[in-house]
């Protein structure tokens, strides 16, 4: 459960470095922002022009629309002792050509969770590029939803070949790089102002596809009344999703939930990220009856198809053609 003072305790931060902070603090396990007595007010609205204010306020609704990752990630961790916040050599122990871990090569590049990767620029007030060497399983691009290729042959400050692809980065103030791991399924949920606030919407899945054809994919969710101990009565709600490559497309299964805990969804929203193309079609299965034609729409911008699905808890398959 680590996290810092954002904007820092003592002392008080440039603008830039506020907004910064606050960009990359809605990637850690504890987001907040304090500081000292006597110090120039740091909250996001303070401290900063208008964009300063519409960037801290776009990353802390993507930390909210994530809460439902972030969540079954904290409860993995109180089952396992894994934590939210990741090295990158505890998912990728031989992630490197050589067969070593990438963390000393990636300066502060670290994990939430198994499947978001976030990449900050080793020395945030510097203005030069820096490459990111991203282990090889296959990534999208978080905010865009494209695959992510890295490339090779750089020269080192040694002047020795670099053979490990990498990703070449131009930092900006507006854009945190993160990636997503191939064959992912990250949940999402409508914005609220405060995890006391209900959603109001249908639950996201995001789907990132395997790179290659025959792969599985995977995620899942976790959900209690977040204040009591009755999950220990069974009173949560676990449910698992899965995802295949085949030559006619994609299928996605949602398994049927687990435990006594009601959500608070009746519609899954399925999104699929790296395609290229509206789906030729789609069909789905809900609890067990015959499969149904499901209408889809395509985001070019972000490189998805998008599929509206009743949940009624019982299970469902749905299958794209592209």
């Amino acid at each position: 459960m680590s996290g810092a003072d954002v904007g820092g305790f003592a002392g008080s931060p440039q603008p830039e470095l506020l907004t910064r902070w606050l960009e990359v603090a809605a990637f850690h396990p504890i987001d907040r922002d304090h500081t000292a007595v006597g110090t120039n007010p740091q909250e996001p609205w303070e401290n900063g022009t208008p964009q300063d204010l519409n960037l801290r306020r776009r990353y802390i609704e993507e930390r909210y629309r994530l809460m439902p990752y972030i969540y079954t990630t904290a409860e993995e961790m109180s089952r396992t002792g894994l934590p939210i916040m990741r090295p990158l050599f505890l998912e990728f122990p031989n992630g490197n050509g050589d067969g070593q871990a990438l963390d000393l090569s990636n300066g502060n590049a670290f994990l939430l969770g198994p499947d978001l990767l976030v990449a900050q620029s080793p020395y945030p007030d510097e203005l030069d590029d820096y490459t990111v060497a991203l282990p090889p399983v296959g990534w999208y691009d978080y905010w865009t939803g494209a695959r992510v290729e890295g490339s090779a042959g750089r020269k080192a400050v040694d002047n020795t070949v670099v053979t490990q692809p990498e990703v070449h980065i131009h930092p900006s103030l507006d854009t945190l790089p993160v990636f997503v791991r191939s064959g992912s399924i990250v949940p999402e949920q409508p914005l609220v102002q405060s995890t006391e606030e209900r959603p109001n919407g249908p639950l996201t899945l995001r789907v990132y596809p395997p790179a290659a054809e025959g792969k599985d994919c995977s995620g899942s969710l976790y959900l209690d009344d977040g204040a009591s101990y009755s999950f220990e009565k069974g009173e949560f709600l676990r449910v698992s999703f899965t995802c295949r490559q085949t030559p006619q497309g994609l299928t996605v299964t949602v398994d049927p939930h687990n435990g006594s805990f009601a959500p608070w969804w009746k519609q899954l929203s399925i999104e699929v990220y790296g395609a290229a193309k509206p789906a030729a079609a789609a069909s789905a299965r809900v609890g067990g009856a015959n499969a149904s034609s499901i209408p889809t729409s395509f985001d070019a911008g972000h490189n998805r198809i998008v599929a509206l699905v009743p949940d009624e808890g019982k299970g469902i398959e749905l299958q794209l053609a592209y």
